[in-house]
C-alpha cells in the first residue's frame, strides 16, 4: 500500500475524532494539493445489480478502490460522499431495513453522507439502528427535533494538510413526503438560512467548503412547486465550492449554462453546473455512476482539472448479424468486488426467498416508469386506482405518482414486482366527499407539478383540465353533483398531507382502512389474472390543455 493512501485510511479510520493526531495546521503556501471527491446518490435500495447486470455495489467498489490507489499513488487525497436516499425502492433492500446496504456503504468507505427524505419512510427505530450501523456520518444542518439539531451539520477532514468541511442539507419538502407519524416532534428548517449561518463559520474552520445536499437539482433554478434545490442555494449563499447533490435523480450535466442536457449518454463528457462560483454535481440514481470531480488546491484556489461520471455496468441495446438484440456495456465491463459479493450474497438470497413467489400474470407490460408516471396519466395507475376502488367500494381512487415506483412487467408477475411498485407500505383511505368537496380537491391536486412525485394519477373519473383548473369531471358517466355523495380512495400518506395534497384525515367521514398497498394490489392481480394490459390504458380519461 502506498503511504499517502495509508494517510487517506488512516484519516477516514479517525475522522469522527477529527482525525487526530494528524496535521492541522493548514496547506502549505506555494504547495498544490490534489483532491477527489467521489460521490453517489440515491441508492434507493440498490445494493444487488439489476436482471441485466447493470450497477450494484460490487462493481460499485471495483471503481472506487481503482479511484483511489490511483490518486494516492499520484500523491493526492480523495472523499467519498453521499448525496442521500439510501432507503426504499428494492423488496430484497426494504424487507431488510437497508440492512445490507448500510453495510456496502461501511464496505466502500463511504466519509459521509446526506440525509434524504426516504431516510424516514419507516419508524424512528430503524433511522436510529442504521445510524448505529453507519461507521460514517449521516449530515443535516435544517433537521431539528424538538428544536435541536437532530444530526451532526457537518464533519471536518484534514487531507494533508487541507481543511475540508462538509456540510450536510436537506430537502424541507421532507415533512410532506413521509408518514407524520415518522417526523413528529421533527421540523425540516429552511435549508438556504441554515446554510447562510453555517458557512461563514466554516470558512473560518476550513480552506473548502462541500455541501453533501438532498434537495435536487433543477434546471435554471426553475423548482415549481417543490422546494428549492442546489442551483437556488449556490444563488443564495456565497462560499460554498462544491454541492454534491441528490432528490431529483439526473446526471447534472449541463449542454449550456443553465440548460441541462437531457439526452445524456452514459460514458460521454458530462459537463457539470456552475453556480455563483460553486460547482454543482448529482450521479443520477441507483449508484448507476460514480461521480469523479478532481480538484487542485493552491494558495486558496480550488480548481477544478476534470470531471466525469463513471457507468458502472451500464448498458445500451444492440442489434447483432443475426436481427436479434443484446445488451452490451457503453464502457468496458466493471469486475465485482469478491469481498462485497460475498458479504451481501446472503442479504440476496434471503429477500429472494421471500419474493420470488408468483401472484399473477399480464398479457402486457403495465406502464409505471418514473419518466411517465410522474407527467402523464399511465396503466399501471389505473390499475392501483382500480385495486383500490375495487377493496374499498369506492367511486374514484386517486393515486400519487410518488407511490409508484417502478412498471409491472409482462408474463409472470412475482410478489417482488408488486413490492418494487409500492415499497412503502402504505395504507388504503376513504373519505366520503360532497360534489362540491370533490371538485375542491380536485381542484387543487390538479395543479400538481409534471415531473414531480404529487403528480396525480386517477381512476374511476374522467376529467378535462385547462391551463390548471378542472373545467369537466364525471363519475359513472355522470357529471359531478355539487350535493351528491362520492367515496374517494387514497393512500394514507396523501391523505395527510403527503406530496402537498388537501389534508382529509380530520375529515368526520375519513377511515383508514388498514389495507397495505402492496397487498391490496397483490390481491387485484390474483383476481384479474391473466391481465389484459390494453384493459388498463387511460386513453382520453384525463385530457389537459
Amino acid at each position: 500500500m502506498h503511504p499517502s493512501f495509508r494517510l487517506i485510511s488512516l484519516c477516514s479510520a479517525l475522522v469522527l475524532a477529527g482525525c487526530a493526531g494528524l496535521p492541522s495546521k493548514g496547506p502549505q503556501p506555494d504547495k498544490e494539493y490534489a483532491i477527489t471527491i467521489l460521490h453517489t446518490n440515491d441508492h434507493h435500495g440498490r445494493f444487488w445489480k439489476n436482471r441485466d447486470g447493470e450497477y450494484g455495489m460490487a462493481a460499485r467498489k471495483t471503481v472506487v478502490d481503482q479511484i483511489r490507489k490511483e490518486v494516492a499513488a499520484a500523491g493526492g487525497y480523495s472523499l467519498l460522499l453521499d448525496g442521500g436516499d439510501v432507503n426504499t425502492g428494492v423488496p430484497e433492500s426494504d424487507l431488510q431495513d437497508a440492512v445490507p446496504d448500510f453495510r456496502g456503504m461501511n464496505l466502500l468507505g463511504y466519509d459521509a453522507m446526506a440525509v434524504g427524505n426516504h431516510e424516514f419512510d419507516k419508524p424512528p427505530v430503524v433511522l436510529q439502528m442504521q445510524r448505529d450501523l453507519a461507521t460514517f456520518p449521516m449530515l443535516s444542518a435544517n433537521i431539528y427535533r424538538d428544536g435541536k439539531r437532530m444530526f451532526e451539520p457537518y464533519k471536518l477532514f484534514n487531507l494533508g494538510g487541507v481543511r475540508v468541511a462538509v456540510m450536510g442539507l436537506t430537502t424541507e419538502d421532507t415533512q410532506k413526503m413521509v408518514h407524520p407519524d415518522n417526523i413528529r416532534n421533527i421540523e425540516f428548517r429552511n435549508a438556504q438560512t441554515e446554510a447562510a449561518k453555517l458557512v461563514p463559520e466554516l470558512r473560518g474552520k476550513a480552506d473548502v467548503v462541500i455541501a453533501a445536499t438532498h434537495m435536487g437539482h433543477y434546471e435554471n433554478g426553475t423548482h415549481g412547486t417543490q422546494a428549492p434545490g442546489d442551483v437556488e442555494l449556490a444563488r443564495a449563499v456565497k462560499g460554498i465550492d462544491m454541492i454534491v447533490g441528490g432528490h431529483t435523480q439526473n446526471p447534472a450535466c449541463m449542454k449550456a449554462e443553465n440548460v441541462l442536457d437531457r439526452a445524456y449518454v452514459p460514458g460521454g463528457d458530462c459537463k457539470p453546473d456552475r453556480q455563483n462560483g460553486t460547482w454543482v454535481v448529482q450521479a443520477h440514481e441507483w449508484g448507476k455512476y460514480v461521480g469523479r470531480a478532481d480538484f487542485t488546491y493552491k494558495n486558496g484556489e480550488f480548481k477544478l482539472v476534470k470531471y466525469a461520471l463513471i457507468p458502472i455496468n451500464l448498458k445500451k441495446p444492440v442489434k447483432t448479424a443475426d436481427g436479434k438484440t443484446s445488451l452490451v456495456t457503453y464502457t468496458p465491463e466493471i469486475a465485482e468486488s469478491p469481498e462485497m459479493l460475498q458479504m451481501l450474497k446472503p442479504f440476496q438470497e434471503f429477500g429472494q426467498q421471500k419474493l420470488m413467489m408468483e401472484v399473477g400474470s399480464s398479457d402486457g407490460k403495465l406502464e409505471g416508469d418514473r419518466s411517465v408516471v410522474r407527467s402523464q396519466p399511465a396503466a399501471l395507475g389505473v390499475m392501483i386506482g382500480r385495486s383500490m376502488m375495487e377493496k374499498t367500494k369506492a367511486d374514484f381512487a386517486v393515486v400519487n405518482a410518488g407511490g409508484v415506483r417502478d412498471s409491472l412487467p409482462a408474463g409472470k408477475i412475482t410478489y417482488k414486482d408488486v413490492v418494487t411498485v409500492h415499497p412503502f407500505g402504505n395504507t388504503i383511505a376513504v373519505v366520503d366527499f360532497t360534489g362540491k368537496e370533490v371538485m375542491d380537491y380536485l381542484g387543487v391536486i390538479a395543479k400538481m407539478t409534471p415531473g414531480s412525485g404529487a403528480f396525480p394519477q386517477f381512476a374511476g373519473i374522467r376529467l378535462v383540465i385547462d391551463k390548471g383548473a378542472v373545467v369537466q369531471a364525471t363519475v359513472a358517466g355522470k357529471a359531478i353533483d355539487p350535493a351528491g355523495k362520492y367515496r374517494m380512495a387514497i393512500n394514507n400518506f396523501v391523505a395527510s398531507g403527503g406530496d402537498g395534497y388537501p389534508k382529509v384525515v380530520g375529515h368526520p367521514s375519513y377511515v383508514d382502512t388498514g389495507f397495505v398497498d402492496a397487498d391490496v394490489l397483490r390481491g387485484f392481480i390474483a383476481a384479474h389474472s391473466p391481465l389484459k394490459a390494453a384493459d388498463f390504458q387511460p386513453g382520453d380519461q384525463v385530457v389537459r390543455r
